[in-house]
């Protein structure tokens, strides 16, 4: 990608990431973005179709910064298809948990709207690119890999939700152990 783009793509996602942590995400408008990020409308609507675009592109940037599955041949194919919680968990921890208060509940929905769709996509991705994270299907067994996936996302944005209700008392470490003895006997039941 060319740099003038990588770094336009870059600021849209700072703007709207700071200005997440002050107000309602439902308060916030393209113009606000825009202001923020010091961009045109047009430079905008050249990468994005909306805000909502754009908070999709900035998770999808953020689990880019994951340790990739290859990084990752220690550890076993269960362990390989959660290795996005605790990284996510911290960034949550360190640059969104105090926007609580600012999100207002329908920002959050929305937030972990989005936040399960790039997940599933993610493990999708990751499932279909490793041969030991395809699920083992016995006869009996109906998972398939876009339910768990589906499944893995949606426990996870679960988990979130439950500690930002809670202040976000627990670290992301403790968050995480929680995430992973809610899935890790269904990934272990099914994988190679």
């Amino acid at each position: 990608m060319d740099r003038r783009i990588q770094r336009t793509r870059a600021l849209l996602h700072e703007a709207l990431g700071s200005l997440i942590r002050e107000k309602a995400y439902d308060r916030i408008t393209v113009a606000d973005i825009l202001g923020r990020a010091k961009v045109s409308r047009s430079t905008f609507y050249i990468h994005f179709r909306d805000k909502d675009s754009l908070l999709t592109s900035s998770m999808r940037a953020l689990l880019l910064g994951v340790p990739s599955i290859e990084d990752q041949a220690h550890a076993d194919a269960s362990e390989r298809m959660v290795a996005f919680s605790l990284p996510l968990l911290t960034h949550i921890h360190q640059h969104c948990l105090s926007a609580k208060a600012k999100l207002g509940e329908r920002g959050r929905a929305v937030l972990h709207q989005h936040l399960r769709r790039v997940l599933s996509e993610w493990i999708m991705q990751h499932v279909d690119g490793d041969r030991d994270l395809q699920p083992s299907r016995p006869r009996q067994s109906p998972i398939v890999p876009e339910l768990l996936a589906q499944h893995l996302a949606s426990t996870f944005v679960l988990v979130l939700h439950w500690r930002m209700d809670r202040g976000g008392a627990a670290t992301p470490a403790e968050t995480d152990r929680l995430f992973r003895a809610l899935v890790t006997p269904v990934l272990r039941s099914i994988t190679r």
